[in-house]
């Protein structure tokens, strides 16, 4: 079968067509070029690619191309009522309206011809309830807000024509087993449906087995396909903060994406880098919707230079050439680093993912690379050598034992500094 290069290739209609000229799309990406016409067939689809691969488009042009075909020819149900044709899942408030937002920019010559939802927490059930009058033809939803919904009657979902779950693997490890299997209980038998992930445990391969019928498998993850430049730096315990205050001033970046593990965590932070001539905003679950939208819209054009997150952040956030992504705390799940830095280098930028670990995080760090099957060279920022007290069995458990995936070890080597040596400019 042959790759499409060309969105006219891929069979989508006129007015996607004339929007995606608009918002100067080149051509597909591999992820858009294999699903879309999946999709467009009909079939069910699992697909796995890297974050910023663009699966938005994958799954929302076929899916806009369909309703607005069957609503033109008149096979498109005309029931009043709170339906839902397509439904789309996501794990967070920020994808949702993320996710909506781009498909109403794909329709926009669509006249209005498709409306679109989204619903999430955090903001007034009422609002959401209101626009949800008359149904809908999209639905983009967070799982929780969504079943809130239900029970109040103001959406049904035994018309839902195509489901699609959004980073599947987050929504399962964030616990929302039990909501999926609620909601997915209340669909018809009969619908397309489509999953995408970014990784793949065994949790979001049983989904697969139980939700999927005869799917196309697409799978392009690859780290070898990866424009993230990966650096890990050893640091004394209690030092973080200077070396990130250090290599803040000294790279000046245009922006910065700070992650840590707690929502405390972020404040402290702030606080500590503001000490130290450096203005940071924060970015958490326990900040208000209105206040977490503002942020990410200032941060997003440019207006906030350093934000400080928690895991909230790593998905859903596209923010066009963002530099570098720091873990000031590592990630307590292996497959939430790869969110974590696929937040840089996205769309085929060049980006830079720095990891600061101490003693503490030798192991965990191993762990990071087993599990994502990677191996970074272990580095020391300068002025900020290791102490003499840090003991070879410690450096020790400190270096890689993975062994990089994939073949042409040499070349991916040189290409890697090449791209390494870029952020140094920056």
């Amino acid at each position: 079968m042959t790759t499409a290069t060309t969105f006219t290739e891929l069979a989508l209609i006129q007015p996607l067509l004339a929007r995606l000229t608009e918002l100067e799309y080149q051509q597909p990406t591999p992820i858009q070029a294999q699903v879309i016409p999946s999709v467009l067939a009909g079939r069910d689809v699992i697909a796995g690619a890297n974050t910023g691969s663009g699966k938005t488009a994958a799954f929302a042009l076929p899916l806009l191309q369909d309703l607005y075909t069957q609503k033109q020819s008149a096979k498109s149900h005309n029931s009043k009522g709170n339906y839902v044709s397509g439904l789309i899942l996501v794990p967070t408030r920020e994808l949702a309206k993320q996710v909506a937002d781009s498909i109403k920019s794909y329709a926009v010559h669509f006249n209005g011809a498709i409306k679109t939802v989204a619903v999430f927490g955090g903001v007034s059930a009422n609002t959401q309830m209101l626009a949800l009058r008359g149904g809908t033809d999209i639905l983009v939803a967070t799982p929780g807000r969504l079943l809130d919904l239900i029970s109040s009657n103001a959406i049904k979902l035994n018309k839902v024509k195509t489901l699609v779950l959004d980073e599947a693997d987050r929504m399962l490890s964030l616990g929302f087993t039990e909501e999926l299997s609620e909601l997915l209980g209340q669909l018809p038998a009969q619908k397309q449906t489509m999953l995408f992930s970014a990784t793949f445990p065994e949790e979001v391969q049983a989904l697969t087995q139980e939700l999927l019928n005869d799917p196309v498998e697409v799978q392009l993850q690859s780290d070898d396909a990866s424009t993230v430049v990966q650096r890990v730096f050893n640091v004394n315990k209690g030092e973080k903060t200077a070396v990130l205050a250090h290599l803040i001033k000294e790279h000046q970046w245009r922006q910065a994406l700070v992650f840590v593990n707690a929502k405390n965590s972020c404040e402290h932070l702030a606080d500590k880098l503001y000490k130290r001539g450096i203005e940071a905003e924060v970015f958490h679950g326990d900040k208000g919707q209105g206040y977490r939208t503002r942020i990410l819209d200032a941060f997003k054009s440019g207006e906030i230079d350093v934000l400080i997150a928690t895991d909230i952040a790593a998905r859903g956030l596209d923010i066009e050439k963002l530099p570098v992504v720091i873990n000031f705390d590592l990630p307590r799940s292996p497959s939430d680093y790869i969110h974590r830095i696929g937040r840089s280098g996205r769309a085929g930028e060049v980006g830079l993912a720095l990891s600061l670990i101490d003693y503490e995080d030798f192991h965990h760090f191993k762990v990071i690379e087993k599990k994502n099957k990677i191996r970074l060279e272990r580095e020391q920022v300068k002025g900020f050598e290791l102490d003499e007290t840090i003991t070879e069995e410690m450096l020790a458990a400190s270096k890689p034992v993975a062994k990089p995936a994939g073949t042409g070890k040499k070349k991916r080597k040189k290409q890697m500094q090449q791209k390494s040596d870029i952020w140094l400019k920056h």
